[in-house]
């Protein structure tokens, strides 16, 4: 079943090839007609006319919610319960506190159950602890997620490993980020599937691509590689000891950034025709949400590229509800 989007990849796919072919014809120019400025006009005739597809990530979490409602309605046909999951939020953190709202909405429109622990900025490394034991012992709930940023008392590594991996919906335990490097995935990070699931939306496949990663966290760059991988795509992952990060953008057929910098991955580094996908999510002084690539700029370089907000980010949350459905499946 394929999202109802507008798209056209034959379209950007001739637009592509057109543009490297008129390009090779601008090199057979004679040099002294390049050197008047005429492949600078020429080369700009061309880039205008490929202004890239937007990937429209509301959408395909809209229908990837329907999905998971039609999963939860199966199971409640079956006679079995809807999934449940339990989300722990510490703190009064603004930006963890929408993002945990947004969570309970996608629930009810899903048919998940949702369970919410919202505990003062002074709870202790054993009271959180304590309270994942508990959820871990209750078999009527499938996915637990603790929401970070944690505060500065509680270690968010040892949270992350006290979940038990059969309920860790967010994947970022060692096991289930172990069962993705070994090619056996079970609950898969959500950002980087949410990604996956985005370009095979679009019939975008990275197998045999050469897919570039900027960022090597453990949230997004590192499963991300993970995930290409699996694709069966060529992955090279860039970090801040990188020695040339615009040249490793500029072979990339896909580009994932994910540093939390805005605007850092600029339009010339890009090659014309690769797939944009940007993870950032930036608030500017103005008040502004941006990415961490040049929007504008990019647009008429990429042949798609994933919009701030709208893109990957409500992919996320789709993804989620999508692992604890799958959570519940499995332990049935």
């Amino acid at each position: 079943m394929r999202v109802p989007v507008k798209h056209d990849s034959t379209r950007c796919c001739n637009a592509k090839k057109n543009a490297a072919q008129a390009i090779e014809a601008i090199e057979q120019i004679p040099q002294k007609m390049r050197k008047s400025g005429f492949r600078s006009l020429l080369t700009l005739m061309v880039d205008s006319s490929m202004a890239a597809q937007l990937i429209d990530g509301k959408a395909v979490a809209e229908t990837l919610i329907n999905r998971v409602r039609v999963g939860v309605d199966a199971r409640l046909a079956a006679g079995k319960r809807a999934p449940a999951l339990a989300v722990i939020l510490v703190g009064d953190d603004p930006a963890s506190g929408i993002y945990v709202n947004n969570k309970k909405r996608s629930c009810e429109k899903a048919g998940v159950r949702s369970l919410s622990y919202e505990l003062p900025g002074s709870t202790s490394q054993e009271e959180l602890l304590a309270i994942i034991d508990q959820l871990n012992a209750d078999d009527s709930v499938d996915g637990i997620l603790v929401q970070l940023p944690l505060p500065k008392q509680i270690d968010p590594q040892l949270v992350i490993e006290r979940i038990n991996p059969k309920k860790d919906v967010d994947g970022f335990h060692p096991y289930n980020m172990g069962r993705l490097a070994i090619k056996m995935p079970q609950l898969r990070p959500c950002t980087p599937r949410g990604v996956m699931t985005l370009l095979e939306e679009y019939n975008i496949d990275p197998k045999g691509k050469n897919v570039v990663i900027v960022g090597a966290s453990n949230i997004v760059g590192r499963p991300q590689a993970l995930e290409m991988l699996l694709a069966r795509a060529t992955v090279t992952v860039c970090h801040s000891a990188t020695a040339d990060l615009a040249g490793e953008v500029g072979r990339a057929d896909i580009v994932v950034a994910a540093v939390g910098i805005p605007n850092f991955v600029k339009a010339a580094w890009l090659k014309p025709g690769a797939v944009v996908i940007d993870v950032g999510i930036n608030r500017l002084d103005s008040g502004k949400i941006c990415g961490d690539v040049e929007f504008d700029a990019a647009r008429e370089v990429a042949s798609y590229i994933t919009p701030v907000p709208g893109g990957v980010g409500p992919m996320t949350i789709a993804t989620l509800l999508q692992n604890t459905l799958d959570s519940a499946n499995l332990n049935a």
